[in-house]
């Protein structure tokens, strides 16, 4: 699959909540859910009730739905739930899982030495990062994906300056803003963070 027909299977839920509608069923951070297609993977980042709702999740898992998330996370869920630190990658079928490191360096809400996760997702063909809420982290210079979901609503995550400092050292070929509308934040952070990044690197609001 291109990136540009990619882009067009990625749909955003509100705040960090995605579906991705690949040769795979994927869910990230379902919360806040009206329905929904049945999941074949659930990713969830971390345990703030805004991105590990169990009840959401529920709402769109089957017997054979796989969830990933880190320990803390996985206390709250029942299922096949696989627990990953930083580093690690998990293949299934179809696709690859890398859990990668998402904290904050300048605020206290998402410590590093929780083990708390970003993921990227290997699937038809696409690379796709879902950077958890983080701030803008040494760890992003060494990612190679092709398109990156980003934070950008400040107070608990990036706000949209680093948000665009974080897509000019990672350089997708797409990223897509998030974190915002819901909890904290609004569109017209997503509209700075785009406005910011015109004609470097291509930003789709969704």
């Amino acid at each position: 699959m291109t990136i540009q027909e990619m882009k067009h299977n990625i749909v955003w839920l509100g705040h960090d909540s995605f579906r991705i509608d690949a040769s795979t069923c994927i869910y990230i951070d379902p919360y806040q859910l009206d329905g929904g297609k049945p999941a074949d993977l659930i990713l969830v980042t971390h345990e703030h009730f805004d991105h590990c709702s169990p009840e959401d999740v529920a709402g769109i898992q089957q017997p054979g739905t796989v969830i990933v998330t880190e320990k803390d996370s996985a206390k709250k869920l029942s299922g096949d739930v696989r627990v990953m630190t930083p580093g690690e990658r998990l293949v299934l079928d179809g696709l690859t899982v890398e859990a990668v490191p998402a904290y904050n360096t300048n605020k206290d809400f998402h410590p590093k030495a929780n083990g708390w996760l970003g993921f990227i997702i290997d699937i038809d063909d696409v690379r796709i990062y879902h950077a958890g809420d983080s701030d803008y982290i040494p760890e992003m210079e060494n990612l190679d994906v092709d398109i990156a979901l980003l934070p950008v609503s400040g107070t608990y995550v990036m706000n949209p300056d680093e948000a665009v400092q974080a897509a000019l050292t990672i350089k997708p070929k797409l990223a897509i803003p998030m974190h915002y509308g819901t909890i904290v934040g609004d569109q017209s952070d997503a509209a700075i963070f785009r406005d910011k990044l015109a004609g470097k690197i291509d930003v789709l609001i969704l």
